[in-house]
């Protein structure tokens, strides 16, 4: 897949959120490269700067941290037309408290901080397209603290597969419990209850 077809992508997204003409869009291209990574290929390892934010155009991502057991702890997961980064790290340019790891086999758009603040400034409804996905983001997140204090750790398994069934297809067992702050033993129960 070449740049200018993974850009059809990134531009059918930004087309949800503002209008950008032909025109324009083949300057905002530019600012971005397209990548393959390997399935468990890490992006960003926890104690590094993230340099970069990446678009999925195909595949899946997730971020994850390690505590202090020692279990990697997922936080986030990005799919097709997700955004996936460490905001924090990004923005203010220090080190992550996080890693990024490739669930599958995945093409991305990558745009580095250095770019990603040139395209902000000479098109500005870039500005208005970002604004949106960390608002969008924001609200997901909110919704995603008052389920795990309003819903029992079973409605919470329910409530996330029915709001997102393509997350329970693709996603291995251990990283959606690790996800939902789950052991492993306590999804399968769930899922085994589901069944029966």
């Amino acid at each position: 897949m070449n740049k200018m077809m993974y850009g059809n992508i990134l531009k059918n997204h930004i087309d949800k959120f503002t209008a950008v003409g032909d025109e324009e869009y083949d300057e905002i291209i530019k600012y971005f490269n397209p990548i393959h990574i390997k399935k468990k290929e890490n992006l960003l390892t926890a104690g590094d700067v993230c340099k970069t934010h990446y678009f999925v155009v195909k595949g899946c991502l997730r971020k994850f941290f390690i505590n202090e057991k020692g279990i990697e702890q997922t936080t986030e997961f990005a799919i097709e037309n997700w955004w996936m980064c460490d905001n924090f790290s990004f923005l203010s340019q220090t080190e992550s408290q996080f890693n990024i790891q490739a669930v599958e086999k995945s093409q991305l758009l990558a745009i580095s901080k250095s770019n990603y603040e040139k395209l902000l400034d000479e098109h500005p409804t870039m500005e208005k397209y970002f604004r949106c996905i960390y608002q969008k983001a924001y609200a997901a997140l909110q919704m995603r603290a008052k389920f795990v204090y309003e819903f029992s750790r079973e409605d919470h398994y329910h409530h996330f597969s029915s709001s997102f069934p393509e997350f329970i297809q693709r996603i291995p067992q251990y990283l959606l419990a690790s996800y939902l702050n789950f052991t492993p033993e306590y999804l399968s129960k769930i899922r085994k209850k589901d069944v029966s």
